[in-house]
């Protein structure tokens, strides 16, 4: 495998991590403030930073009606909504500007809005990184470059959407499902 051009092998380990943003599907809070938290994805940043990265995970509302930067965080963030923890943990990681992002299912606590809302803002990010998304929800690959469908760990199918519809079962069936649409894109 290679990232930008080189062997992974061949990378530095420690300049690897640095390009890289990861988003696991469960939410990992500590107690302390908001600025607390999303320091932990980059120590050095400002305020400025901090809020620009909870604008691109759609939260900066939800933390300026809570008081802001220095609101607390419970442990484990027991205080915040499953969504809230979600778009935190997703600001922490955007807070890098990584050229490279993993998702890891990690929006499956949004709705659905909400979610079309963070996707939209992460296409507007400073750097273009190259993003991939681990979910179940079709909607929320709907508009990936390439898309990849995995059954029971094979590769079942590859491609955007639209092609995926026609040539892969797995994904057709998983798309009718979400959307409700039946036999309408078969």
């Amino acid at each position: 495998m290679r990232v930008f051009g080189i062997d992974v092998k061949d990378y530095p380990l420690d300049e690897l991590r640095q390009k890289i943003g990861i988003v696991p599907q469960s939410a990992a809070l500590f107690s302390g403030t908001v600025r607390e938290n999303i320091r932990w994805g980059k120590p050095e940043a400002t305020d400025e930073e901090i809020w620009q990265a909870l604008s691109l995970a759609q939260i900066q509302d939800s933390i300026a009606e809570k008081g802001g930067l220095n609101a607390e965080i419970e442990q484990g963030g027991r205080n915040l909504s499953g969504g809230q923890k979600q778009r935190l943990t997703i600001a922490r990681a955007l807070v890098r500007k990584p050229e490279i992002l993993i998702l890891d299912d990690s929006a499956s606590a949004l709705d659905y809005a909400t979610d079309a809302k963070l996707r939209a803002s992460i296409r507007t990010m400073e750097g273009n990184p190259t993003v991939f998304i681990v979910s179940q929800r079709a909607s929320s690959v709907l508009y990936a470059d390439q898309i990849l469908v995995l059954e029971d760990g094979s590769v079942a199918g590859l491609g955007t959407s639209d092609e995926l519809l026609q040539t892969c079962p797995v994904y057709r069936e998983i798309y009718e499902t979400q959307f409700q649409t039946g036999a309408a894109h078969a």
